[in-house]
């Protein structure tokens, strides 16, 4: 039976929604924000997932897509997406073959960070007679992939640009180390000397005669600094379009959009309401979500099966059937668990989203 034009009480619980008119307020606001700095805008959909809402993000004014994996990066380009960035390494000759193969449905471009895994891709595409968009990956304090100096980032340039088989675009970094900074200044100056490093490695490659058209970089979580510092020409940031409770304490000020509809299952204590979506539906271990219309909640916890709101003190506001809607702790560890997103305008059901990304982990 379809749901379509249903109100939300149709939904069975664990159920993940989206208010459309949020999500749309927030695409159109983040789309202007990135407009007036002057700044590209290539959203991570490592949290989206939904090719329907990465086309409504082109739309809106978007160079293209981020994505964390080459599975995924499949998923957008065989809906249509064109422009695609695959910020992570592809390595090994099963997943580059898929590369040579995807890149003759979009302009898909690759981070690299090693020598070896540049010839190998270089020769695949020359031998398939295609060329692959590479970024060179610089760390700039995350401390996870990436060359770890700016004399490495400009070697490995040189070897791309010389590289049959590849097209040398530029560099790309995270500065996500800053993210969960609580003191402003500190967080700042983090932000900027860590996209001081990417412009300077940037700077240091053109003059050495390699040519740099894209230095890509910024996330949800740093995007207020990092889209106003010299050097960069697009920014990552895609999970603020839904916003979660995470985001909210990294300084995203963008509507709260994603929830989990939950349905109460027990109320034995009352200090205490246990809901029907634990960590497999609703997940608490970077961000507590948060009960909506909801007093005096003092923490949420989940084991498998169960959420746990525990009160500062005892509430019989709500029963054993009563539901409840829950702000997403954080949407990356949350959305790939589920098989749909519904999309709710006014209450009403308006769309079903199957999550097509979810399980694309190669």
């Amino acid at each position: 039976m379809s749901l379509i034009g249903l109100h939300k009480d149709a939904l069975d619980t664990p159920a993940l929604w989206v208010d459309l008119t949020r999500l749309e307020n927030n695409i159109a606001s983040l789309a202007a924000y990135f407009q007036k700095a002057q700044m590209g805008w290539r959203p991570h959909t490592k949290g989206v997932k939904i090719p329907a809402i990465a086309h409504k993000l082109i739309a809106a004014g978007a160079l293209g897509v981020t994505c964390a994996k080459l599975s995924e990066a499949e998923v957008m380009a065989y809906s249509g997406i064109a422009d695609i960035l695959i910020a992570n390494q592809v390595v090994g000759p099963l997943k580059i073959r898929r590369l040579i193969q995807l890149r003759r449905h979009a302009d898909v471009k690759v981070a690299v960070d090693d020598p070896h895994n540049i010839a190998e891709i270089g020769a695949a595409a020359a031998a398939a007679g295609v060329e692959i968009g590479v970024l060179v990956d610089v760390n700039t304090g995350m401390n996870r992939t990436g060359v770890s100096s700016i004399d490495e980032a400009v070697a490995l340039s040189e070897l791309v640009q010389r590289t049959a088989g590849l097209v040398y675009l530029g560099l790309m970094a995270w500065e996500g180390h800053a993210v969960p900074l609580q003191d402003e200044e500190n967080k700042t100056q983090t932000i900027t000397r860590a996209v001081g490093l990417l412009a300077q490695a940037a700077e240091r490659c053109r003059a050495a005669g390699v040519p740099v058209t894209i230095v890509s970089g910024g996330g949800s979580g740093t995007y207020k600094v990092s889209s106003h510092l010299p050097g960069l020409t697009e920014i990552q940031a895609g999970g603020a379009i839904f916003n979660d409770a995470a985001y909210t304490a990294w300084g995203v000020t963008t509507e709260a959009a994603l929830f989990v509809k939950a349905t109460v299952t027990s109320r034995s204590a009352p200090d205490r309401i246990v809901i029907d979506a634990g960590f497999k539906a609703l997940p608490s271990a970077h961000a507590q979500p948060v009960p909506l219309g909801l007093s005096g909640v003092r923490g949420f916890g989940s084991s498998a099966e169960h959420g746990i709101i525990t009160l500062a003190e005892p509430n019989g506001h709500l029963r054993v059937g009563d539901t409840l809607d829950l702000q997403v702790g954080y949407t990356d560890a949350t959305l790939f668990l589920h098989d749909q997103l519904y999309g709710l305008r006014d209450g009403l059901i308006e769309v079903v989203w199957d999550i097509v990304g979810r399980g694309k982990l190669s």
